[in-house]
């Protein structure tokens, strides 16, 4: 019994926790395999908690706005872990006319998929934020977005998925699946082998080497982004930020830190050998694109950086599918950076994919056929 289970998951982050989670509430015995020593130690815990509808892919938007609608504001109270969900919208920055013209075709997009979003000036930015620079032309206005914290989002969902019977198992480093008699069932580990009637794949970037193991490929690449975090400063205000340029973003968390990521263009010299490095290039680019946004935290001490890596698809949306060439494989990955917002609504519907139902939305969008060339 130790070593099957109805539904074997791999991958340990929020995603891999969501779906043992909604798969248990339904009674699937479940397993979660986590290469790791500690669950959600990739990208779950290393991302910026952003929660947004505005600026995604419209082939995306649909989950997003789902999960603001009818998951995140219970969350807490589901899963008995305060995730400090704040719905109190997001600002996304210009500076110049070309990122209005950027916004502006971000702001169209999400219309035209009836979301509620629109560009204001600078002064109804200053009105709802005043402590942005006069430098702020104009942003775009979510109201129904916000932001939560990555730690104690995975951590709730760990803990309600241990509670419903779910077993972890962590330091297990996938190596391999393999198929019986055409049906993929087994998962082999440098350790062990498990068997299940399904398989989830939700491990990142490292999806791809272990579907090779099966014969699939997932066009995507591994993205180093950084991210910092400043001491405590006094409660400024609760809208998550970012920017037309996508120089930096972020929010103050409830402790009153701030929680800010960004890129400088310079980590991908930073060999991908498994590690998870700082530079000391990004931290200081990013913090120069803050103070130009909010004068007020120049003199803000940063208590660490960190960076983490973002399994980006090659048209940056994820692949969210059963596997047609091998039965009773499901794939999760290449979430591009935006995996945590839609977390929730996700792991719902992998459930639904692995217990052969009728998904709650329409998936066709993220089948991974969608790559085969077309003859």
């Amino acid at each position: 019994m130790g070593n099957t289970a109805d539904v074997i998951i791999i991958g340990g982050g929020i995603i891999g926790c969501a779906t043992a989670y909604y798969l248990a509430k339904k009674n699937v015995s479940v397993i979660v395999l986590e290469k790791d020593k500690s669950i959600g130690n990739g990208g779950s815990s290393r991302n910026g908690g952003g929660v947004r509808q505005s600026g995604r892919d419209p082939r995306e938007l649909p989950l997003a706005m789902y999960a603001v609608e009818h998951m995140w504001p219970t969350l807490s109270e589901e899963l008995g872990v305060d995730v400090e969900y704040h719905k109190e919208g997001n600002l996304r920055l210009g500076k110049t006319k070309k990122h209005l013209e950027i916004l502006q075709g971000l702001t169209d997009k999400a219309q035209a998929c009836g979301l509620k979003v629109n560009m204001i000036d600078a002064n109804e930015v200053k009105r709802i934020n005043p402590y942005l620079s006069d430098e702020v032309i104009g942003a775009s206005w979510c109201p129904t977005d916000g932001h939560a914290n990555p730690l104690t989002a995975t951590l709730g969902f760990y803990k309600a998925a241990r509670a419903l019977g779910v077993r972890f198992y962590t330091g297990e480093d996938v190596i391999a699946i393999k198929k019986i008699k055409g049906i993929a069932n087994t998962v082999v580990t440098k350790k062990n082998v498990y068997t299940g009637g399904k398989i989830i794949l939700a491990s990142g970037y490292a999806s791809r080497k272990i579907a090779a193991t099966v014969g699939i490929d997932v066009p995507m690449q591994n993205v180093l982004i950084e991210a910092l975090v400043t001491e405590a400063e006094p409660k400024m205000f609760n809208q998550m930020l970012g920017t037309a340029d996508a120089d930096f973003y972020g929010h103050q968390t409830n402790h009153g830190s701030f929680v800010f990521g960004g890129a400088s263009g310079y980590e991908e010299m930073n060999k991908d050998d498994g590690t998870q490095p700082t530079s000391s290039i990004t931290a200081p680019c990013i913090c120069r694109g803050i103070m130009k946004y909010i004068p007020k935290l120049a003199d803000a001490k940063i208590v660490r950086t960190w960076a983490g890596y973002e399994d980006v698809s090659a048209d940056g949306i994820p692949v969210i599918s059963k596997i047609d060439e091998v039965p009773g494989l499901i794939l999760a990955c290449g979430f591009t950076g935006h995996g945590f917002g839609i977390a929730p609504v996700v792991g719902k519907l992998l459930s639904e994919l692995g217990t052969d139902q009728q998904t709650t939305l329409d998936l066709k969008e993220f089948r991974y056929d969608r790559f085969k060339a077309v003859i």
